[in-house]
């Protein structure tokens, strides 16, 4: 049987005891640490999202306001026979697809260049009349906002419809543009809104934009939205009911939970002492843990969750696990015992099945 055992029997990783002997303690690189109340509460740190200032205090746009690249659609009735813009035997001119230009404006004949960006159609309709009364006696001026792609924003990712769309009276907020977009196509728990405005970038849970009505900015144009799935993940090994890289489906998930998604403990051979979490550290939650104040760097650090203790359930569901986690269960030691005798028994029935054909 000795003889057996120091072939190597196959096994799905190392055991309690290898793994401790990589502690500190015993002069390796990783702390162990015993899962309890503290430990949770030092460990419990989730992704925090969430717009900035400069994002949540942006006031709405006008529905209104006139952007560089809008198109504008201007009529213009004089009050003589001989006007300035309007043909003999008419009484209005009309200038159809007037775009304003990068700077902001627009040229209207004898009326010049006028500052549109910024402005109303009614304070550009004023400005418009103000420069023409000084050539034709009340000149009437209207003033319509056209399509046009200034204030327009882009949606991609898990969207139904991606695209460009402009900013109108009805969606110049965040949660009214995804709508009109057709809405997400991801599950709510695990989507994530990015909001690129210029050099800045802030994101936010999905669900987020719901729960606190703040974060249901206003809009601006240029901004790009992207809409995408948590990558958070973690790495089941060992005795599972799966081994594999799992992502999350949720904004936090527990070690309890964690085991369940895989398919628990094998029941064979699993031993529920030996639930450990490997993990790299900041500095600052390591020292945290440890009670210490001198380490400095990222640490690595082997969390141990003993399912037997009267309060390990408990510990178990309180401990949060982390984008990047490695999830392991050590086998039972007698796991080890039943593949040895298993080996020995195989190996005697193959001799015997041997010299009964030797036999015959």
């Amino acid at each position: 049987m000795a003889v057996v055992s120091s072939c190597g029997l196959p096994r799905v990783g190392p055991n309690k005891r290898e793994i401790f002997a990589g502690s500190v303690q015993r002069e390796g690189d990783a702390f162990i640490v015993s899962v309890n109340d503290r430990v949770t509460r030092a460990t419990a740190v989730v992704p925090a999202l969430g717009f900035s200032s400069s994002f949540i205090n942006a006031g709405q746009l006008g529905s209104d306001t006139i952007s560089p690249g809008d198109t504008l659609g201007l009529t213009i009735w004089e009050n003589v026979d001989d006007g300035l813009l309007v043909a003999e035997g008419t009484n209005a001119t009309v200038l159809d697809e007037v775009q304003v230009d990068g700077s902001g404006y627009i040229f209207v004949p004898y009326a010049g260049r006028i500052k549109a960006a910024g402005n109303s159609p009614e304070a550009i309709r004023r400005i418009i009349s103000n420069k023409l009364e000084e050539q034709t006696p009340d000149p009437q001026v209207q003033v319509r906002r056209l399509a046009g792609d200034g204030s327009t924003v882009s949606l991609i990712g898990s969207v139904s419809g991606q695209g460009v769309y402009a900013i109108e009276r009805p969606t110049r907020t965040l949660s009214a543009m995804i709508a009109r977009a057709g809405g997400i196509t991801i599950e709510p728990e695990i989507a994530q809104i990015t909001v690129i405005r210029g050099g800045h970038r802030s994101k936010i849970w999905f669900q987020d934009l719901y729960e606190n009505p703040k974060m249901d900015i206003a809009l601006r144009g240029g901004d790009r939205i992207l809409i995408e799935e948590d990558t958070r993940s973690f790495t089941a090994l060992g005795a599972t009911g799966a081994q594999s890289r799992v992502k999350f489906e949720s904004q936090t998930i527990s070690g309890l939970e964690a085991i369940a998604t895989v398919g628990g403990l094998q029941s064979n051979s699993a031993d529920p002492t030996g639930v450990f979490v490997f993990r790299n550290e900041p500095a600052e939650i390591a020292n945290s843990v440890l009670g210490r104040t001198d380490l400095v760097g990222d640490q690595r650090l082997v969390y141990v969750l003993n399912l037997t203790e009267p309060n390990g359930m408990f510990m178990a569901r309180d401990f949060v696990i982390r984008d990047g986690d490695t999830l392991y269960v050590t086998e039972a030691p007698f796991t080890q015992w039943s593949k040895t005798i298993s080996a020995l028994t195989g190996s005697l029935g193959t001799v015997n099945a041997v010299n009964q054909l030797a036999g015959n």
